[in-house]
């Protein structure tokens, strides 16, 4: 079977496609069959060395599949072979078959297609983890989404939607903005051109916005924060920027807020229960059409470099997907 290797640190450029063996699966172990893997903004610092897991080299990258399951480890009774699912791995998501544990998989729908189940769960699963768990965001309140167009934000724009929040998306161009629009966004907010402070205070009355959700870093998230309402939260997501900020705390104390870290990979080992309650209720807005994920582009394994600089650059809207 071919996989997508990271053999030596560095960028997108460095992977490569090889012949390996098919795996075998260990008694609680399924060998899944892939037909889509999600690309996430982890993936690009995974191959980096630049993220909380660090897995041996060599390594494939990729943290979110769906497939049907090729074969069962003796210890597993609950699923079946040909059974469709989808699965979050953290890393090895990048191959045409992978062995995964059976507690992280998860059967889906036989009308859900392959591509849309692979890059569902992680971007939407951090972003109700985020706006449920870990902001108590309450219907009627507003909640501000920076890089509101990529994957955990136009989640997040969608999630806050179905909670009952007026949702303000902030994003780089009018292009994704109109993206933003479609997807549920009450206002919008050009931070290339427009500055965000004075924006947030225009829409807000000078009251501020009761939650921040910021999975980009760098620039943005200090005037952000400064724009929070009384008791607001701050969620601290990612660093799509590529830079980690340096928050002067005392803002917390005179503003009463919480700055909350949001490690869903985490969250989903350390609390299983709970992240399957939320994919069950993400399910459920799902098939009533209240969520629309957006797969803007698929790419071959061959253009691996090419989807994961999509991302590194903030070039995609949504999701995109890698097809075997």
């Amino acid at each position: 079977m071919k996989a997508i290797l990271c053999k030596q640190y560095g960028p997108p450029e460095t992977l490569t496609v090889e012949n390996l063996p098919s795996p075998v699966p260990e008694p609680r172990q399924v060998v899944i069959r892939v037909r889509a893997a999600g690309v996430n903004f982890p993936d690009t610092l995974i191959i980096q060395n630049r993220y909380q897991f660090k897995p041996p080299l060599p390594f494939s990258p990729g943290g979110e599949f769906a497939g049907e399951i090729a074969s069962i480890g003796n210890s597993v009774s609950h699923l079946k072979v040909g059974q469709r699912v989808t699965a979050f791995t953290g890393w090895g998501a990048f191959a045409e078959e992978v062995a995964v544990d059976a507690d992280r998989v998860m059967p889906i729908p036989d009308e859900m297609p392959f591509d849309l189940a692979a890059s569902f769960i992680m971007t939407y699963g951090t972003s109700y983890h985020a706006l449920t768990d870990r902001a108590a965001l309450r219907s009627g309140e507003t909640l501000l989404v920076l890089g509101a167009a990529g994957g955990v934000g136009l989640a997040a724009v969608e999630i806050g939607k179905a909670l009952g929040a007026r949702v303000i998306a902030a994003a780089s161009s009018s292009a994704k903005l109109a993206v933003c629009r479609e997807h549920g966004a009450d206002e919008l907010i050009n931070y290339d051109t427009e500055n965000l402070r004075e924006r947030i205070k225009a829409l807000t009355d000078g009251r501020g916005v009761d939650v921040v959700y910021d999975p980009v870093g760098g620039a943005y998230s200090e005037p952000a924060l400064r724009s929070v309402a009384w008791r607001g939260r701050f969620l601290v997501v990612g660093f799509a920027s590529g830079t980690i900020p340096s928050i002067p705390l005392n803002l917390a104390l005179l503003k009463g807020l919480s700055i909350s870290g949001v490690f869903w990979g985490d969250y989903v080992k350390r609390e299983p229960l709970k992240n399957a309650t939320d994919l069950a209720e993400l399910m459920r807005l799902l098939k009533a059409g209240r969520l629309q994920p957006l797969i803007s582009a698929r790419y071959r394994f061959d253009q691996v470099a090419d989807a994961l600089n999509s991302v590194i650059q903030r070039k995609a809207v949504g999701k995109i997907v890698l097809i075997p």
